[in-house]
């Protein structure tokens, strides 16, 4: 064990309060905005990669306070890496509302990348850094914070899940991409989605579908008003528009704010009116997204991560 008087308390003092993450492009979902698919391959061990990319908004990393060394944890002091029996010790533990929960090397790896990927070619594990211990940890303690809730994830909620993050659901297609086995990538993506639904029963802003933007005309130069504009634009104007009278019902409201410089009727709208109609259903989308993401940060944050003390072994890492 590390000799206490090397231990330290330090505070995270990074503030997420003031973050706000930025809507997704158009055309990237919105689980996929945290952690690009490229970025994620490069820089994140792969089912941990994979549980950040599918999660919207998982933002917030662990806060509180990181007790490094003491407690019920294996030494690590001057260890590169682990033998087969030591993948068992506990490396680290966190204290949450007064529990103690022990992690082993085995489950950090496991929760964080594969035994495979940190095998050494004499037998022996790499050890696994402090970043993915908070990573484990924060995702531990996620879910147990779904699980209370009695929150759980169906098959056809997996698939519909996976689907919406992929374009797919064969989960053995893609295991094969991240060289992960189809248990592991089910695993993952089920956590994944079980954490969704943590994030969408707290958090009380609700986030409208993304507009799709218009299909530009043949002839740009040649803007002349079309049905189909006129419907895309009415579809977007909600109760702002009188479908009866068809004319604007009040004009107090954002779109008509922007758009009242437009001739727009049930028969006809020009591509610059959709043009104009969709900037505003985008902004409002990016708001609504912001504060969904804000939501959810402070949720994470100040009712779950503030109130973990974190203890490990060691800050020595090999990787």
């Amino acid at each position: 064990m590390q000799d206490t008087k090397d231990t330290k308390d330090t505070k995270d003092t990074k503030d997420t309060k003031d973050t706000k993450p930025q809507a997704p492009a158009k055309g990237e979902k919105a689980q996929d905005y945290t952690v690009s698919r490229d970025a994620g391959r490069k820089g994140l061990p792969t089912p941990a990669w994979l549980a950040i990319c599918a999660v919207m908004l998982v933002a917030g990393l662990l806060v509180g306070h990181f007790v490094i060394g003491g407690g019920p944890v294996v030494s690590l002091d001057g260890k590169t890496s682990l033998t087969e029996q030591e993948l068992d010790s506990n490396i680290a533990s966190y204290t949450l509302d007064g529990q103690v929960h022990n992690m082993t090397a085995r489950e950090v790896i496991e929760g964080t990348t594969s035994l495979k990927a940190m095998a050494n070619e004499d037998g022996t594990y790499k050890i696994p850094a402090p970043t993915y211990v908070l990573m484990y940890a924060q995702n531990k303690i996620l879910l147990d914070d779904a699980k209370s809730r009695n929150l759980s994830v169906s098959d056809e909620e997996l698939a519909s899940f996976t689907q919406s993050v992929y374009g797919t659901s064969d989960y053995a297609a893609i295991a094969q991409q991240y060289q992960i086995s189809e248990d592991e990538a089910k695993k993952t993506l089920t956590d994944s989605a079980l954490v969704g639904k943590l994030r969408d029963s707290v958090v009380t802003t609700a986030l409208p579908d993304q507009p799709e933007a218009p299909a530009q005309p043949a002839d740009p130069s040649n803007d002349v008003p079309t049905e189909a504009y006129a419907t895309y634009v009415i579809g977007l104007l909600g109760d702002e528009w009188d479908s009866a009278n068809d004319t604007w019902a009040r004009t107090d409201g954002d779109y008509y704010a922007v758009l009242s410089g437009y001739e727009i009727s049930s028969s006809g709208a020009t591509y610059a009116a959709a043009q104009a109609a969709f900037n505003v259903a985008n902004s409002k989308y990016a708001q609504a997204y912001q504060q969904v993401g804000q939501e959810w940060t402070d949720y994470v944050n100040n009712q779950l991560m503030s109130k973990a003390s974190i203890q490990i072994g060691s800050l020595v890492s090999a990787i």
